[in-house]
């Protein structure tokens, strides 16, 4: 078996793992690599997300689509976790704060997988969160930071991950990015679910 056959094999059975079997240990994900906004800090004002492939040696060797790809999920997890870990301490609201724990969890992982998958190919830079997005949750809290969140992150930020992922997993070129796409789509699908429950509960239009 190749290398590149076994990161496959190795990233589909992770990410295979039925949402309910690791949902029950969200709070004991392993770290991402040092560095990482998969860890949730925040992006810095004016980071610029294009930073990542930019840097790695190994970007000639992606189609424009995979670069794209590993750009957009990379800065789309980082602000789930960073925005949801923001969750935690400024809003009131105990759904709201269980919905912002499991994405933590489950970002957090999936983070590590897409990290695995970035680095078969050379690139190490951390991905960043979105400031805007991070920023303009920074200063509220309670039923306007839950508003906020909702519309900005768990809604519309899931949406723009089914749209990145999906096209990852039709059209990319690169075997393991396009693998990793797939098996992380019915996650993030799920995760859009949820969230779409939890702004029926909020009175928020979805």
């Amino acid at each position: 078996m190749t290398r590149l056959a076994r990161h496959v094999l190795l990233i589909g059975m992770a990410l295979s793992v039925p949402l309910a079997a690791y949902a029950q240990n969200g709070n004991s994900v392993a770290p991402a690599r040092p560095g990482s906004d998969s860890q949730a800090a925040p992006a810095a004002s004016g980071a610029s997300p294009v930073s990542a492939a930019s840097s790695s040696s190994a970007k000639g060797k992606l189609s424009t689509i995979d670069q794209q790809f590993v750009l957009e999920a990379g800065t789309a997890g980082a602000t789930e976790i960073a925005a949801s870990k923001l969750a935690l301490s400024n809003s009131s609201d105990t759904q709201v704060k269980a919905f912002a724990q499991r994405m933590v969890a489950d970002h957090t992982r999936l983070a590590r997988y897409l990290d695995a998958a970035a680095m078969h190919h050379g690139i190490t830079e951390a991905p960043s969160a979105d400031a805007a997005v991070t920023g303009s949750l920074e200063t509220l809290h309670g039923a306007a930071f839950d508003k906020v969140y909702i519309q900005q992150v768990a809604l519309n930020g899931h949406q723009k991950a089914i749209t990145v992922f999906s096209t990852e997993s039709m059209k990319g070129n690169d075997a393991l990015l396009k693998n990793t796409a797939a098996k992380a789509l019915p996650i993030i699908k799920h995760h859009y679910a949820m969230a779409q429950q939890l702004a029926k509960l909020k009175g928020i239009a979805s």
